[in-house]
């Protein structure tokens, strides 16, 4: 028994390091995405040389930063690549921490939906606001199915969805959206 419990625990923590390994991995790769050829990339906060990359490799017409408008440097940095490379730039507030309102769901599909496409979504990390608004657009925008869709909100692209979690909000998001949409949850 004593062997069985160290084996258990050595497998375990080789499981939770190889986790940790992979999200490190995303983080210092960008957690670039390509959700849906030529409409929809998700990413966390690309640098201005990454950034300008995305939009001229990918044919970027739009920008949709999800951490809000900003005095900070990342932020002046972003408005300026935009601009210089002729790409619409929306700023839409979110937090990881807090669901959306019904109302404020709306407001992020209409602008889903009506940006100019291809489209980057991103927020920090690129897992948890954009894994969310990437489900949202799968779902509602691109008639993809539901199961396929909420990949987007998951430990693939660095979503930790556990209920003891602050990020957990997003999945609490999706599931009154769900009902919402009328979908099964």
């Amino acid at each position: 028994m004593r062997k069985f419990l160290k084996r258990s625990g050595i497998a375990v923590g080789a499981s939770l390091l190889s986790i940790g390994v992979y999200l490190g991995v995303l983080q210092l790769t960008g957690n670039f995405h390509e959700v849906l050829p030529g409409q929809l990339y998700r990413s966390a906060q690309p640098s201005p040389g990454a950034l300008a990359d995305y939009l001229t490799r990918y044919g970027i017409k739009t920008v949709i930063n999800l951490r809000g408008e900003s005095q900070r440097t990342w932020y002046k940095d972003e408005v300026a690549v935009t601009r210089r490379l002729d790409v619409q730039h929306i700023d839409f507030r979110m937090s990881a921490g807090r669901e959306l309102t019904n109302e404020e769901s709306e407001r992020l599909i209409a602008i889903l939906r009506d940006a100019p496409k291809p489209i980057l979504i991103h927020c920090l990390a690129g897992a948890d606001r954009t894994g969310l608004a990437s489900v949202i657009y799968l779902q509602q925008i691109a008639n993809v199915g539901e199961e396929m869709a909420e990949l987007q909100l998951s430990l693939i692209y660095g979503h930790v969805g556990l209920p003891f979690l602050r990020a957990y909000a997003m999945d609490e998001t999706w599931e009154g959206l769900e009902k919402v949409f009328g979908l099964p949850s």
